[in-house]
């Protein structure tokens, strides 16, 4: 890592921090004493207040009120910066305005040298729901769903949510606990654990009519809901291991309760969990075509009998 980079984190890792130590600034950067001690003087000549603590466990903090020097994006940031958001210009992502402001800032902040490149990026570079013929960075036309943005606002205040959701035209009122909010096959889908039933369910976001806190005082704390989850996660009953053919069909669809978790870096191979509820008649139906749909690049590590018994009701529909 050249001087000048590691000198640019090693401020913004200062400015987040508030207080280190120096051997913190060692065992972090791999660098030695000297060399900490030298940026840290260097960092205090370009502006950044640091006030030093005498003492055997002192060390430095930063001077309340103070604001990071500007920071200096290199040819490679600003080009990483530029292909990500070009890269996600069609993926119904939330704050497009802010989103378009900083990419005007990012631009109004570069040389010309750097922006000829840029537009020469823009140019030849194109990405799955681009306009070849209008590939301009600012046209933004991903709008997501309006409600996505204040359930952002008031999952960054709280994580127990009162969701009101629409179903067969019928709106329902879920209190849950929030546990992610993710982008899946073009649809935000919020995974979060259901109070009342005491059980994770998904929510598509585009369902969603309301949200808000989930002000009851009854609430279950996060410790207790891990554990409730952790037991739920032992009660699986379908469990299967998938190859490289099966995963592709897996992202091509997947019933939302089924989770998956990648077994090599590269993503081809994979396990697949779920709890099926045997008794629910529609449920049985889903699942037992969604395996067919797998095809037969898949080990089958557990399954209900009730699924298996399906399986062979549909295969001998085929072959009678």
């Amino acid at each position: 890592m050249k001087k000048v980079e590691r000198i640019n984190i090693i401020m913004r890792y200062i400015n987040n921090r508030g207080h280190f130590t120096i051997s913190e600034i060692m065992r972090e950067f791999n660098i030695s004493r000297s060399t900490a001690m030298r940026d840290i003087e260097e960092i205090q000549a370009m502006g950044m207040p640091l006030v030093s603590e005498v003492g055997r466990d002192g060390g430095y903090f930063v001077m309340h009120n103070s604001v990071l020097p500007v920071v200096r994006f290199t040819d490679n940031e600003v080009k990483a910066l530029f292909i990500a958001f070009m890269a996600t210009r069609n993926q119904q992502l939330p704050y497009l305005k802010s989103r378009q402001s900083l990419a005007e800032k990012l631009l109004g902040l570069i040389s010309e040298s750097q922006q000829d490149d840029l537009v020469l990026l823009n140019q030849v570079l194109l990405f799955e729901g681009t306009n070849p013929y209008n590939p301009d960075l600012l046209n933004l036309s991903d709008i997501p769903h309006p409600i996505l943005e204040k359930l952002i606002q008031v999952l960054l205040l709280d994580n127990y949510l009162l969701i009101t959701i629409e179903e067969e035209e019928v709106m329902k009122t879920y209190p849950i606990y929030l546990l992610h909010l993710y982008h899946e096959k073009g649809l935000w889908l919020i995974e979060g654990f259901d109070l009342k039933e005491e059980m994770k369910h998904i929510f598509p976001v585009d369902h969603l009519s309301d949200v808000k806190p989930y002000e009851s005082k009854k609430r279950l704390s996060k410790k207790k809901i891990l554990e409730k989850l952790s037991k739920q996660e032992e009660e699986m009953n379908l469990v299967l291991e998938l190859g490289p053919e099966a995963v592709a069909q897996f992202k091509k669809y997947h019933p939302l309760k089924v989770s998956i978790s990648y077994t090599n870096p590269y993503q081809t191979t994979a396990i697949t969990k779920a709890f099926i509820n045997v008794n629910k008649q529609e449920e049985l139906i889903e699942i037992t075509n969604w395996l067919l749909f797998l095809g037969e690049d898949i080990k089958v590590r557990e399954v209900p009998e009730e699924v298996l018994e399906g399986l062979q009701e549909r295969l001998r529909l085929y072959w009678p």
